[in-house]
């Protein structure tokens, strides 16, 4: 089964509790408590999503959180690459592959463009998307087309 870890999980809530007031600065204890999370994992998970750039931190009396871009500008992608690191399904998907059967793997090719349609599915969604309380007009469908050789 395909999924992402509850932290990016988390990570997206965290995200949209601040999109929710995007110009108001949120201590983590606020957001923690917006979110429905435990402080330690929202401390966690504002360091990564500040060092990816999706979060804004602000030190003293007046400090703490907010979006670092509208939400607008928030790609799924960004979310899951912030906690997960770049999305590959398999090992020889990625940019740097260890796979000792790369050389003469038949199925490689394959694996790759199935990574790139799940990364571009990602790269769609945005943060303002997610939290959208309306649902969606119509399920997109994403082409796949699986090739031999």
């Amino acid at each position: 089964m395909l999924r992402v870890t509850k932290l990016t999980d988390y990570a997206t809530i965290v995200l949209a509790a601040l999109a929710e007031a995007p110009g108001q600065v949120h201590s983590a204890a606020g957001l923690a408590e917006r979110a429905g999370l435990e402080l330690p994992t929202v401390a966690k998970l504002l360091k990564p999503l500040a060092h990816a750039g999706l979060v804004a931190g602000f030190r003293g009396s007046n400090g703490g959180y907010r979006l670092a871009r509208p939400a607008e500008s928030i790609s799924l992608i960004e979310i899951v690459e912030a906690i997960e690191g770049p999305v590959g399904m398999t090992e020889c998907s990625g940019e740097h592959s260890s796979c000792e059967l790369e050389a003469h793997c038949g199925v490689r090719g394959n694996w790759r463009h199935i990574n790139d349609v799940v990364a571009d599915a990602l790269r769609g969604i945005s943060l303002a998307q997610m939290i959208d309380k309306r649902p969606p007009a119509s399920a997109k469908a994403i082409p796949l087309r699986v090739t031999s050789g």
